[in-house]
């Protein structure tokens, strides 16, 4: 399950969404978080839905390989739905069912389907960013975005968050590789119910900690043995620059972000 998690992940490609700049993908990728709060409607989110298979289609993401990423999360959907349907009351006499001193409310029902639906949408968008953007495009794109607060901060954030997002897959390996090490001197990882399963995953966390300590002062090191210094002074192989195929994406999602405010303000 380990290996499903596709946050920090980038497959290489040549796609449309591909080529576009950092900068656009980043920003598209905001504006479509905004998008899931701010529709209201179950009718909304088919429209989000068609584009982000669209997006998946053009990208030649393997549909799978997006399917796989939603598994590590399962859990935490289905318990974000159960807390929502339990802990949201509405008004006496309206509940669907009772189960001991639990009521279950219309309202609850709703919410539940629209938080499990959002954090679904969440993911997925997210991780198209990251699938389809480099390291080096990304820490490019948020740097020039981050430059009105000044350059020295902007570079050392936008290092800071891309190092933060490369190392998730470099983790989720190192534990892979830990489990399997453990697995084969006795350890079980998989009978029991959830609190044994969880207190079997503790002896997991020193040597983790230990290898992520390891990794980040072998990363420290060779930064500065190869003069690395920050970013004064610095140039760029590749400069970013915007296209006409950023124009295009920025047109395309205008259209789906104008549909979000009028299912929100005008079709409400």
């Amino acid at each position: 399950m380990l290996k499903n998690i596709t946050i920090g992940q980038y497959l290489p490609g040549d796609s449309f969404i591909h080529k576009l700049d950092p900068r656009t993908k980043i920003l598209i990728s905001i504006l479509f978080i905004a998008c899931l709060f701010i529709i209201n409607k179950f009718v909304g989110y088919t429209i989000i839905v068609a584009f982000l298979f669209a997006v998946i289609f053009i990208s030649k993401v393997p549909f799978r390989f997006i399917f796989n990423g939603l598994k590590p999360i399962f859990l935490l959907v289905v318990l974000t739905a159960v807390l929502n349907i339990f802990m949201v009351a509405g008004a006496e006499g309206t509940e669907v069912f009772k189960i001991g001193f639990l009521k279950v409310y219309p309202e609850g029902l709703s919410i539940a389907a629209f938080m499990a639906i959002r954090l679904v949408l969440l993911i997925v968008g997210t991780s198209l960013l990251t699938l389809t953007t480099s390291p080096i495009e990304l820490t490019d794109g948020i740097e020039r975005l981050l430059k009105p607060i000044g350059k020295e901060i902007a570079h050392e954030l936008a290092m800071m968050m891309t190092i933060a997002l490369r190392f998730i897959p470099t983790l989720i390996d190192e534990t892979d590789k830990i489990m399997k090490a453990q697995k084969a001197r006795g350890a079980d990882f998989e009978s029991g119910g959830i609190i044994k399963k969880a207190k079997s995953l503790v002896p997991l966390l020193v040597p983790l900690f230990i290898s992520s300590f390891r990794r980040a002062d072998e990363l420290a090191m060779a930064m500065e043995a190869r003069g690395y210094r920050g970013g004064s002074g610095r140039t760029r192989m590749k400069v970013l620059m915007f296209s006409s195929k950023d124009i295009i994406a920025f047109a395309i999602f205008g259209l789906l972000f104008l549909w979000c405010l009028a299912v929100r303000f005008v079709l409400s």
